[in-house]
């Protein structure tokens, strides 16, 4: 489903927004290539030949021609921490805060679809450290609360923000001690000139034995392609406020080679410590995060 990320307060609430979002992905499973993915995994699992029939859902058998029985909440075993990066270079671009808008409602959709699945959630917020972290459970009061939380950072957001996100995913390594399916949202952009502190971290978390989905999002066609008019702009950094008038030509090649060197990096590191690494760009819609999670998720079982 795309949105277009600069009217989302019109669309309605958070929540309602994330239920929309899952069912219309939901629906679609059904036409594309994902199709024979179940959505429904942690309600119901295929029958095994043998076993009793008794908890056979013949309902779901005479939708689908495909024998299911119902699986109970004690099944479920999946644990899920959502990280959500806030820091100002996440309000990128300023005209339509872009990036933390696509993060926040990927992160909604996610927990909305987790929940109906009956796993665990729970959700932390960061910049330089830790703003909201909440504990992880599977209720639906619980999962409200996220989307109260989610809520308040879409309608109030907070400038002037650095990033920390090494420093940040070391410590989130140190405070999660049940094996996990940590779930980032973050453009990544730390200190690039210390990259390696960034791989440090990823690795930290798989060192303790998580699974690691690490959606990096960008604004691809102006942050990657660097593709503006060629005339003068004046560049503004959203976390220290310095400010660069340069015209567009003099410095995109020089820009494109560090930045495309980063991103090769980041994406070696990943495949190198086994983390699914998605290049999430804003402007292709959140079908892209909810597929890669299904994904993710039908490996894990």
């Amino acid at each position: 489903m795309l949105l277009e990320l600069d009217k989302v307060r019109e669309y309605g609430n958070i929540e309602f927004l994330a239920r929309q979002l899952v069912e219309g992905f939901i629906t679609g499973l059904h036409k594309s290539p994902f199709h024979g993915f179940s959505v429904e995994f942690a309600e119901h699992r295929l029958y095994n030949t043998g076993e009793s029939t008794r908890h056979v859902d013949w309902k779901v058998f005479a939708k689908t021609d495909r024998l299911y029985t119902k699986r109970y909440e004690e099944e479920t075993n999946l644990r899920c921490h959502l990280l959500v990066d806030t820091s100002s270079s996440m309000y990128y671009p300023e005209k339509t805060r872009g990036k933390i808008v696509f993060s926040i409602l990927a992160a909604a959709a996610l927990a909305h679809l987790l929940q109906r699945q009956r796993d665990a959630v729970a959700l932390t917020t960061f910049s330089e450290d830790i703003e909201v972290q909440t504990p992880i459970r599977s209720t639906p009061s619980h999962i409200h609360k996220i989307f109260l939380q989610l809520q308040h950072l879409l309608d109030h957001p907070v400038p002037n923000r650095k990033t920390a996100v090494a420093d940040v995913i070391h410590q989130i390594a140190e405070q999660i001690h049940r094996r996990s399916l940590v779930i980032i949202f973050s453009d990544m952009f730390d200190d690039i000139e210390q990259a390696d502190r960034l791989f440090s971290a990823l690795q930290h978390l798989k060192h303790n034995r998580h699974e690691v989905l690490l959606f990096h999002v960008t604004d691809r066609r102006t942050e990657e392609e660097f593709a503006f008019e060629d005339r003068p702009y004046e560049f503004i950094d959203l976390e220290t406020g310095e400010k660069l008038r340069v015209q567009p030509g003099q410095v995109k090649e020089q820009y494109q080679q560090a930045i495309r060197k980063f991103y090769y990096e980041l994406r070696m590191k990943c495949n190198q410590y086994k983390i699914d690494f998605i290049e999430a760009d804003i402007a292709r819609g959140l079908d892209q995060v909810l597929s890669a999670y299904l994904v993710k998720r039908t490996k894990m079982r």
